[in-house]
């Protein structure tokens, strides 16, 4: 056991970790002195031997011991009771103050020691490596690029480039506050060795310019590919027309009852050219063969404005100042100035609502599957629905019953095909979203159908009011409706209004009063075909009465709304008329009768309706060819009375509760005498 005294610390040289050596590295000190450690080692003139003696000759032979072909020098020392400083005594060069003393003590090499850096002595000093580094064992073998090589100082020896074989990077030096210092950017390896290569800046500014190149060229070719590939490019060419499959027919025959399942629908037609166009929006119910459209177009005419149909019979709203283009009608229609009329013997209108309304059916049509027949499958079309197929066939449409057209195909039209065949647009429920074809005295006719557009369509009072569901009257509406001839007589009288479409195209309106406790009625009728001519009705238990003036003699006002009769009546060519011989007198005389609606159990309770912003009670009774609807508020009062007319339309009085004059009965003609019986001899 060596128990020999520690030798005192040595001061001429700073401490550190060993570094790898190389033998690639010679030395070029005169002295037989070590040369200067490669980049990335720590210490000057530092060796490691494993006994005093190799220290000697290691300094001699200006080379160090147990290091060759490059390998780190690993070995410890063989006295294990005697630290180990691992300095080199190295008295030539200038002592180095900048770093630490070393204490004596033991050093851990497990572990990097932070040492201060050397001062510049005059002779070349690596700035930019770090100090500290791992002691390497014999395994740790570099394997990338060493940090270029840096200069140890000293005085009068030059530094002797070592191989390029570096040991780990450093830990990075820390200040005396605890952070950690800014690392130094650190000597290229062309500065120290310019045969080393060139991997700096200039490197990789060339990889960049080469990668941008190719990147570049990409995109100049991918644009001329797509340029070139546009404009050769070529649609596939049309499927051809073929005759239609037994799906496909099946689908096609499915067509109405389609339509009829659906119920309703909205629409929009355009049929005709030029100055004789029509333009129609609304919507179609083909469950209660009801239409409800908005009619422009520059062909058009008296028509346009709004229009109702059901079944045959035709009201309209006219409008003259309506703009030429439609527009989707009001769902709840207006109360006033609907009149029934009757289209001109081939009026385009009039074909198109028959088109309209024979899109429906209770049973399939024939199924056109003769491969030789006129249907054939034309092509593949998207709508707004979804893909659909586009079939040609004869049109399937019927000709509703009080129809004035026969919508059948002509032949010859370029809108249908050159055979003048009806074209549908079919989705695979066999729901028709768009028909194109062509009818007599018409034209070109295109109907699009939007299928999710179906909301449910009220009619307006003259087609009968909106829908209801008829049950039989419980008992607060039968008392109301037995009590309903009491109460009319103690309310004594009430202002009246008329609005009555009979006939097929006779509209009246009407105003005056009606009397329960004198039994007598007295109105001013006017019929919009007659704006200057006026009627007096008059209703007493003497009989009916008429007289025709001149609008001016007869209250005045305007045909729409006439004013109320003179009092006392005028004396004039009063006729006598018999009762209930047209549908005014029915609804007069069922007014006048006090609400007496027959024997019990025989009305009906047809819906819940709002009148002068008051809820009623709409309550039918009758026989079918004269049915009476009385509408009876929630306090028992009359509110209005309707009568079913032999034009199958509804005719109104409203009753508004006033205070009635005295209703002076008109003057009549002198009974002639009858002549004398003969006397007998």
């Amino acid at each position: 056991m060596d128990t020999s005294a520690t030798p005192p610390p040595d001061t001429t040289t700073p401490t550190g970790t060993p570094q790898p050596t190389s033998t690639n590295r010679r030395s070029a000190s005169p002295a037989g002195r070590s040369g200067t450690p490669a980049a990335g080692r720590r210490g000057a003139g530092r060796h490691r031997t494993g006994s005093a003696g190799a220290n000697a000759t290691n300094r001699s032979t200006g080379s160090r011991s147990g290091s060759t072909a490059g390998r780190p020098d690993t070995e410890r020392p063989t006295d294990t009771n005697q630290p180990t400083t691992e300095r080199s005594i190295d008295t030539g060069g200038p002592r180095d103050t900048g770093r630490p003393k070393d204490t004596g003590r033991p050093k851990d090499t497990r572990r990097p020691k932070h040492t201060g850096w050397p001062k510049d002595t005059g002779g070349s000093t690596d700035t930019d490596q770090p100090t500290t580094t791992a002691r390497p064992t014999g395994n740790d073998r570099p394997t990338t690029d060493p940090p270029a090589a840096t200069t140890q100082p000293a005085t009068g020896r030059s530094a002797a480039p070592r191989s390029s074989t570096t040991a780990r990077p450093a830990h990075p030096r820390r200040t005396t506050t605890g952070r950690s210092a800014a690392r130094t950017p650190t000597t290229s390896r062309t500065d120290a060795d310019p045969a080393a290569g060139t991997t700096g800046p200039a490197s990789t500014s060339r990889r960049r310019r080469t990668v941008l190149m190719a990147l570049g060229l990409t995109a100049v070719t991918s644009a001329t590919a797509l340029v070139l590939g546009l404009l050769s490019w070529a649609p596939d060419p049309p499927e051809p027309a073929r005759p239609l499959t037994l799906a496909e027919g099946e689908r096609l025959a499915a067509v109405r009852v389609t339509n009829l399942r659906d119920l309703r629908a909205g629409v929009r037609v355009t049929a005709g050219v030029d100055a004789a166009r029509i333009e129609l929006v609304g919507w179609v119910d083909w469950s209660r063969s009801l239409l409800y459209l908005d009619v422009g177009g520059p062909g058009a005419g008296a028509e346009r404005g709004l229009v109702q149909r059901a079944g045959s019979v035709l009201v309209i709203r006219p409008d003259v100042a309506a703009v030429p283009t439609p527009a989707a009608p009001p769902l709840v229609p207006p109360a006033d100035r609907w009149r029934l009329h009757r289209l001109p013997s081939g009026a385009s209108l009039a074909a198109v609502l028959d088109l309209l309304l024979g899109l429906a059916a209770d049973r399939p049509d024939a199924t056109p599957t003769v491969p030789d027949g006129a249907a054939r499958w034309i092509a593949r079309d998207t709508v707004a629905g979804g893909p659909v197929d586009v079939l040609q066939a004869p049109l399937l449409a019927r000709t509703p019953a009080g129809s004035t057209a026969a919508p059948a195909p002509e032949v010859g039209s370029t809108s249908t095909g050159p055979d003048g065949q009806t074209r549908y647009w079919l989705d695979p429920d066999a729901r028709l979203h768009k028909l194109v074809t062509r009818l007599p005295g018409v034209g070109p006719v295109t109907v699009t159908l939007h299928r999710a557009d179906r909301p449910t369509l009220r009619p307006v009072d003259a087609l009968g009011g909106r829908p209801g569901l008829p049950r039989a009257l419980n008992d607060a509406e039968q008392r109301r409706l037995d009590r309903l001839p009491a109460r009319l007589r103690a309310q004594g009288g009430a202002a009246v209004t008329l609005t009555a479409p009979t006939g097929t195209d006779t509209n009246l309106r009407g105003a005056g009063w009606l009397s329960w406790t004198a039994r007598t009625a007295y109105l001013t009728v006017a019929d919009l075909g007659a704006p200057d001519r006026r009627t007096l009705l008059r209703r007493d238990t003497a009989g009916l009465a008429r007289a025709d003036l001149p609008a001016a003699a007869a209250g005045g006002g305007t045909a729409e709304e006439p004013g109320r009769p003179p009092l006392p009546p005028p004396a004039g060519a009063w006729r006598a008329a018999r009762s209930g011989g047209d549908d005014v007198s029915l609804l007069v005389d069922a007014a006048v009768a006090a609400g007496s609606v027959g024997p019990r159990g025989a009305a009906v309770r047809v819906r819940e309706d709002v009148i002068a912003g008051r809820a009623v009670d709409v309550v039918e009774a009758g026989p079918a060819a004269g049915r009476l609807r009385y509408w009876i508020d929630r306090d028992g009062s009359l509110r209005r009375l309707e009568l079913h007319t032999n034009g199958n339309t509804w005719a109104q009085l409203d009753l508004h509760p006033a205070v009635v004059p005295r209703l002076t009965p008109v003057p009549r003609a002198p009974a002639k005498p009858r002549p004398p019986a003969p006397r007998r001899r």
